[in-house]
């Protein structure tokens, strides 16, 4: 359990996601009915690359927590969060990021933070510029929606996946990107593997994040709705899933 890292029993140095493949593609990023700044839709290339089925798990980050001694995140002991299969909650993107960093040391595999393109080719599930992972139906008509994420996120994988396998994509907590965010990037984004601005147009500097939220009247966010803050912000709704470069191993 997340409350109990001070006790002595013997935990595995890592555990490692379970990673689905998401095969190259083009596809229509953005939407032209959302916010400004998932305007204008535009063609994009991404090259093939796989992403965690799952949000990271408070069992997952617990390890990393041991073995770099970093501090818990706010809420980890609190019964709201603290499920080991709820997805972690609080951490900020820098921390994210050096849970990759660490992923990569213990397991010499190129892990790292998802950018928006691939996030959203890989929510999409394969449906092009439908809103949702499922199609167009609204939130409000997938099971128990009335009666889940009461106060806080749910343990991951309980529902059914996207066309690729993935749980939770658009829904639970916001999910880390690793792109600067800037509402202005689609007008002068490449067209093959965009990985976002060199720097955030906003002050204070923002990285992107993804995806829906607990805390959300609409618990789930469309495929392409865009979101951010700064990268050192703990939010009680902010988590991420990890993205590994196919073939590639870190030496």
């Amino acid at each position: 359990m997340p409350a109990s890292l001070s006790r002595t029993e013997t935990f595995p140095l890592v555990l490692e996601p379970k990673l689905v493949e998401i095969p190259a593609a083009w596809f229509l990023m953005g939407s032209g009915t959302g916010q400004d700044c998932e305007r204008p839709i535009h063609r994009v290339w991404v090259d093939a690359f796989s992403l965690a089925a799952t949000q990271v798990t408070n069992t997952e980050y617990e390890l990393f927590l041991r073995a770099t001694s970093t501090a818990a995140p706010p809420f980890w002991n609190d019964p709201n969060f603290n499920h080991p299969q709820q997805p972690v909650t609080s951490v900020s993107w820098l921390e994210a990021a050096r849970y990759c960093e660490w992923l990569v040391a213990q397991t010499g595999r190129g892990y790292r933070l998802p950018t928006e393109a691939e996030w959203e080719l890989a929510a999409r599930g394969g449906l092009d510029q439908k809103n949702f992972p499922w199609g167009d139906a609204p939130p409000q008509n997938l099971p128990d929606y009335a009666s889940r994420w009461q106060n806080g996120p749910e343990p991951v994988a309980r529902y059914a996946p996207n066309g690729f396998g993935l749980y939770d994509i658009c829904d639970n907590v916001h999910e880390w990107c690793s792109d600067w965010y800037d509402p202005d990037y689609y007008a002068v984004s490449p067209e093959r593997n965009p990985r976002g601005p060199r720097q955030s147009s906003m002050k204070p500097a923002r990285k992107a994040s993804r995806g829906g939220s607990w805390r959300h009247h609409i618990k789930v966010a469309r495929c392409s709705a865009r979101s951010s803050i700064p990268p050192d912000f703990q939010y009680a709704d902010y988590g991420f899933r990890v993205a590994c470069q196919n073939n590639l191993v870190i030496e």
